[in-house]
């Protein structure tokens, strides 16, 4: 059985950095990540993510930001105060890689929805297929280096 999945998209909000009752960081966002059918859609993915990568995310993300997700799809469900049981399904992120530098992209769509981002951005061919070992991924030899 597999359950990989690898996602290029832009930040709909800056990442949300927690800390379990053990310490343990755990950080948030999501993705907009379009795709093609009868007309341009997009799609909205939570991700999270665990420990040293959480912090990185939280302190170099932020909205507007393109980046590579690989992962896994993780199904959960919890129990509301009223009662309620809800499910969640989200990608839990075991790599991000940060695919532009800092001010490069955020900035550029300051105010846009990502609906709108898709028709009127010099990415509109987000989505296609994609090679990572031709883009120019970060480095995470050394985690104490600043990832970017």
């Amino acid at each position: 059985m597999l359950n990989r999945v690898v996602l290029i998209g832009r930040l709909t909000r800056d990442p949300e950095l927690r800390y379990t009752p053990s310490g343990t960081a755990v950080a948030t966002f999501t993705l907009a990540v379009g795709r093609k059918f009868k007309r341009d859609e997009t799609d909205f993915i939570p991700i999270v993510t665990w420990t040293k990568l959480a912090e990185h995310c939280a302190n170099y993300l932020s909205k507007g930001r393109l980046v590579a997700v690989e992962g896994r799809i993780q199904v959960r469900t919890y129990e509301t105060q009223e009662g309620q049981k809800r499910w969640v399904t989200e990608v839990v992120a075991e790599d991000v890689r940060f695919l532009e530098k800092a001010g490069s992209g955020s900035s550029d769509y300051a105010g846009k929805s990502p609906k709108n981002e898709m028709h009127d951005d010099k990415w509109s061919d987000l989505g296609r297929e994609v090679n990572l070992e031709d883009v120019d991924l970060v480095d995470r030899s050394n985690d104490d280096d600043i990832p970017f």
